[in-house]
């Protein structure tokens, strides 16, 4: 099985899907995944959020969206109540981009759904979720181990 190889593929085939996006608004695609992750996630509108929930480095996500804040796309907001976190907010100048972006990422599914049935969907769901939940116990047991002061390692 093959599993971490098949996720990297996917991820590139987005990659690719992405392109010309990219191209067309001169911006990264780590730059595009922040606005998309920001615009799709209500509620999630930090750095930390980003960094936790998509896995981008936070030295990166720090430099994007000082960029897209200094281009127009994001504005900060400071969090009432905690001087240390900043809420990000897309900008109008930030909706054509998600907009295309959100219709890539649905011509995305559908090209990787297109051929399979509907009862072939569901299985594949459920299967899927199971995988992410046996996921999170993995780091829910590794998080315990850790804070156990247990380490697995001789």
């Amino acid at each position: 099985m093959t599993i971490l190889a098949d996720a990297r593929n996917l991820a590139d085939a987005y990659a690719v899907m992405l392109q010309p996006l990219c191209r067309q608004w001169q911006l990264p695609r780590t730059a595009v995944d922040i606005l998309l992750f920001l615009a799709n996630n209500p509620g999630s509108d930090t750095a930390t959020d980003i960094v936790k929930q998509r896995g981008i480095k936070p030295n990166l996500v720090s430099m994007h969206v000082e960029r897209l804040v200094n281009e127009g796309y994001l504005l900060r907001e400071a969090i009432p109540g905690d001087r240390r976190k900043v809420r990000l907010q897309c900008t109008d100048r930030a909706q054509p981009v998600i907009t295309q972006g959100r219709n890539i990422q649905e011509r995305f599914i559908r090209a990787l759904t297109g051929n399979i049935d509907a009862q072939s969907m569901q299985i594949f769901q459920t299967v899927m979720q199971q995988i992410l939940q046996n996921a999170a116990h993995i780091l829910q047991e590794s998080a315990a181990t850790s804070k156990n002061g247990k380490d697995d390692r001789a």
